[in-house]
């Protein structure tokens, strides 16, 4: 005898597969759109459904959008001599909620990675040095992460732009406001010693 009906049993084995979500949070959630109104559930389907029917990747930059090409291409306003390059989507979210730069983006959709057999041909490398042939663009700023992948991607990127004398600039790292200098590692302490300014 099972003990949870096929559909609800269902439910969790796709709800678990989602990133973050283990078994014991599937099952909470799963229960929850049981209990909660017909009209909640349907809704959050109908979003799931659209997202898939409706969400593009931008011809131009990559990134998710359900217009072409996206909102950020399109504006007019854009500084079209910067290209900002992120590796997700959700990197474009993040810096254009500092309302800081106004210049445009160009999404990896991932990073170098060999253990994982991720190479510049799985990225969208090609595409942007497509972009930088016309000539507008003077500065590309790398904001990979710091990470292995992102440093690995971010060499890689200035080795294959440079022959074009465009500028190539690097997110500044270092310490975190707010962070203590004792709980540091020597790595972020000596990036933030290399990326030092004057004080004004």
């Amino acid at each position: 005898m099972r003990a949870l009906p096929e559909p609800v049993s269902r439910l969790i084995d796709e709800l678990s597969r989602l990133p973050g979500i283990g078994p014991k949070t599937a099952s909470r959630l799963a229960f929850y759109l049981l209990r909660s109104p017909k009209e909640q559930s349907l809704a959050l389907s109908e979003a799931i459904q659209q997202l898939k029917e409706r969400i593009v990747l931008c011809p131009v930059c990559f990134n998710i959008t359900d217009e072409s090409p996206c909102g950020i291409c399109r504006d007019e306003g854009r500084d079209r001599t910067q290209i900002c390059v992120v590796e997700e989507p959700l990197d474009v979210l993040a810096i254009e909620r500092t309302g800081e730069y106004r210049g445009l983006y160009h999404v990896l959709h991932g990073a170098i990675s060999p253990m994982d057999g991720i190479g510049p041909s799985e990225l969208r490398v090609r595409e942007l040095m497509e972009r930088l042939q016309g000539g507008e663009v003077t500065e590309v700023l790398v904001a990979t992460n710091p990470n292995l992948e992102g440093e690995a991607t971010a060499m890689y990127l200035a080795r294959q732009i440079a022959p074009l004398g465009i500028r190539v600039t690097r997110l500044a790292r270092g310490l975190p406001v707010g962070g203590d200098l004792e709980y540091a590692d020597a790595v972020t302490l000596t990036q933030a010693l290399e990326g030092r300014r004057e004080m004004r």
